[in-house]
Order: C-alpha cells, then sequence, then structure tokens
C-alpha cells in the first residue's frame, strides 16, 4: 500500500514534472497540485500527462487540481503533514515556501536555487536546524551527482595512485576550475520550451551563479572534499567576481517566450557570472554562461593533482557528451598514473562495469558504456529515490550535507553580490 504523499507546490519550472517521469513503489499515483491557474500550471500538467501517454515504460499519475491564489496558505490549511512538497521555480519566495513546509511537518525535496540572498543564509539555517529536530527531510535536488562522469571524477581526483594529491593553486592557476554554458532556447522531453518572463528577472529567478551555478559549487565540494563538512564561515574565503549580460533581440525574445518584447530594442539578460574562491586555502573558479542557443549545453570541470588532472569535458570534440579525461602532469608520469588508473578501474567495476581506459599518448580517455549513461532528465528519478531513502530511514542522511548546503549558498550569493558590487 504507497504511504508517500506528493504534493507538487506552485510548479513555475520544468524540474517539477521531471520528479514525475517515473512511478515509485511506495508513492501514492495520485499528487495534489496547488498552483494558479496560467501557463506555468498547464505547462506542468501537459508534461506529465505526456509521461502517462509515452509509449515505452508509461506512467500512472492521477492529479488533484487546486487552482486559485494562496497556494501555500491552501495548502499548509488543507493537507496533511507528512506529506512531501515538491517545489521547483519562485527562486525568490522559495526559502518561504520551505520554511514554512518544515514548520507545518511537510517534508520537502525542492530544486536548486533555495536561496538568492547572502541575507537568507541564517535563514536557511534555521529551517535546516528545525528539519533536523522535527524528524522532517529537507533535500535540494542536486542532479549533477548522479551523472556518471561526475562519480568517475570523485572517486579518481580521491586515486593517490592516479591523482596524487590536489594541489592549492593560486589566482592565476586554480587546482579546480569549472566552465559551464547553458541554452536559453531548448528542448525537454523532446518539446520546445518557451521561458517563463519570471526566467529573465534576475531578482526573482537568479543570475547565472545563483542559479545553475549552484551545481557547480556543489560538485567542487562533493569532489575535492567528500563526505567531509565544509564550514562557510571558517573554510571558504571570497577572491573575486564578475558578471556580464546575454543579449537578446526583439525576434530571439518572442522565440523563447512566445510573447512581445517588454519594451522595445534589445534585452540584456544577467545570466552570465564569474566567481573566485578558495576552500580550505586551495584555489577554486567558476565562469557560469548563458547563451542563447545551441547544439547542446557545454561543460568542463578540471581538478589539478600532484600527478596528474582530471577533467570532464562537453564540447564539440566530444559530440555534446560528458567525457573523463586524465591528464598526467608530465610524460614520465605516464605509466605510473596508467598503472594507478587501471587498478582504480578495476575496484570500480562493482558499482560501475565496463568502463576501459583509452591511452591517447598524452593523456588517457576513459571508454563509459551507455548503459551508464542515463541523461540529465533521469537523474531526478534517481535524486527522488534517494530522498524516499532518507525519508524511510532519516539517520541515512548525511551530516554533512547541512553545512556544505549552507557552504554552496554562501559561495553563489556571495559571488553575485560581489559581481553587482562592482559592476
Amino acid at each position: 500500500m504507497p504511504s508517500v504523499q506528493l504534493i507538487t507546490l506552485d510548479p513555475a519550472h520544468f524540474h517539477a514534472a521531471l520528479v514525475q517521469k517515473e512511478m515509485y513503489a511506495a508513492v501514492s499515483p495520485l499528487v495534489t497540485v496547488y498552483a494558479p491557474l496560467g501557463l506555468d500550471l498547464t505547462e506542468h500538467l501537459t508534461r506529465v500527462a505526456r509521461f502517462n501517454q509515452r509509449a515505452d515504460a508509461p506512467t500512472t499519475w492521477e492529479l488533484d487540481v487546486h487552482t486559485g491564489p494562496n497556494s501555500l496558505e491552501r495548502m499548509l490549511r488543507e493537507q496533511q503533514p507528512g506529506s512531501v512538497v515538491v517545489l521547483s521555480g519562485r527562486n525568490s519566495s522559495k526559502i518561504e515556501r520551505v520554511e514554512q513546509s518544515v514548520a507545518h511537518g511537510f517534508h520537502v525535496l525542492a530544486d536548486k536555487p533555495w536561496i538568492l540572498r547572502s541575507a537568507d543564509l541564517p535563514r536557511l539555517a534555521a529551517t535546516l536546524d528545525a528539519a533536523d529536530q522535527n524528524g522532517i527531510i529537507a533535500f535540494d535536488i542536486m542532479t549533477e551527482r548522479y551523472e556518471v562522469t561526475s562519480i568517475l571524477h570523485r572517486e579518481l581526483v580521491n586515486a593517490p595512485d592516479v591523482f596524487g594529491t590536489l594541489r592549492a593553486g593560486d589566482p592565476t592557476n586554480p587546482a579546480i576550475y569549472m566552465d559551464s554554458m547553458h541554452r536559453v532556447s531548448k528542448a525537454v522531453a523532446g518539446v520546445p520550451m518557451l521561458r517563463p518572463l519570471e526566467f529573465f528577472d534576475i531578482e526573482a529567478q537568479g543570475e547565472g551563479l545563483s542559479d545553475v551555478g549552484t551545481h557547480l559549487v556543489d560538485l567542487a565540494q562533493w569532489i575535492a572534499f567528500p563526505d567531509t563538512a565544509i564550514d562557510y564561515r571558517t573554510d571558504i574565503e571570497m577572491l573575486d567576481a564578475r558578471r556580464w549580460p546575454t543579449i537578446l533581440t526583439e525576434e530571439q525574445w518572442r522565440l523563447v517566450t512566445g510573447t512581445a518584447p517588454l519594451s522595445p530594442g534589445n534585452f540584456e539578460y544577467y545570466g552570465n557570472n564569474f566567481v573566485a574562491y578558495s576552500i580550505r586555502g586551495i584555489h577554486a573558479q567558476m565562469n557560469v554562461r548563458w547563451d542563447l542557443e545551441g547544439v547542446s549545453d557545454t561543460h568542463m570541470a578540471r581538478f589539478h593533482g600532484s600527478k596528474a588532472s582530471i577533467e570532464v569535458r562537453q564540447g564539440e570534440a566530444e559530440g555534446y557528451r560528458s567525457e573523463v579525461y586524465i591528464v598526467p602532469n608530465s610524460a614520465e608520469l605516464h605509466d605510473e598514473v596508467l598503472i594507478g588508473l587501471q587498478a582504480k578501474l578495476a575496484q570500480l567495476q562493482i558499482s560501475i562495469d565496463g568502463v576501459t581506459v583509452e591511452d591517447r599518448g598524452h593523456e588517457f580517455l576513459l571508454n563509459i558504456p551507455d548503459h551508464h549513461r542515463v541523461g540529465h532528465e533521469a537523474h531526478f528519478a534517481e535524486v527522488t529515490r534517494q530522498f524516499f531513502a532518507y525519508l524511510d530511514n532519516p539517520s541515512f542522511l548525511p551530516a554533512w550535507e547541512k553545512p556544505n548546503m549552507l557552504a554552496k549558498y554562501y559561495v553563489s550569493t556571495k559571488g553575485v553580490e560581489m559581481a553587482v558590487a562592482k559592476a
């Protein structure tokens, strides 16, 4: 008998629907939705309906939809504590929804970002403390941890025979460097997506670093300091930050929003950020960028060790598919790194089977079987299953998740604020 009840609250981003791309054994197929009647709601309902109607492994969701104003207040009044609230979008007010849900006894599975301003860090900390004290699971959706290349990246950075030790780096040669390019115009589940006007409101949605950039900050901590608590008050030093706009013409605005321009002329979307900071003396730098359109999103992440660099590249040379490279620091280290790499991959056969090494001379490429490449949208189900495991046994939730969530949002919010102050 399913015991978990899902409630979708005001779904303003397509990630809310991706939580329901699969069915879950312990979850009721009847999901309650609270939202004002509008495009966001109809888009959400359409996506869930498509999951139910697909030919391959269709879902069987039923939706009990409640429209009208004051969605949060109605949900708190009408629903039973112990249910799970799913949140996505409405970033500027998300912390209030998380806070109120937790205070009224609801578990929360919420997409990033939870906060956009560093002034809200104490509020976030208090909400997480209240969740701990009352046996509530409040979990943010960090899908990139479930990408096979991210998992391999983490394993290899923490393999001394391959990577050595993480170098400290400096402001000109950081030990950790990431670059992420996203596309304003894209398709979801094969369907062209219209961006809501709120997406371009940086006060409501956030800039690149404070929104999608939270994934990069999270990965930096998760890879470099596995299972370790980071205290942002003592372990992180902010060094530099910048911001710049992506320009949309009137025609491009109509293409991605389906609406007339807000005003004549080009629109400047401040979705691009650079940030430099250090974690326990390890220098890190990140670029988070939004281009209008392209073949695919791109991603690059490099961690520099005393023996080799471990890199994830997702660009034109990779056919826009994420790949893992191991680059020895010198030709003399080639054989030593290869032996360590082969031994490490042998250890990983139980969890990530079939990965082999291609020796390209100056670097190694991991050949990853296709069955490990489930795709970004499938990662939402993986996060959701992990959330349900914590719900079933709260003691399984790692103690480091809370301080590291605060550290992540410290970097993302402070970085934007530094960039705005410099502009």
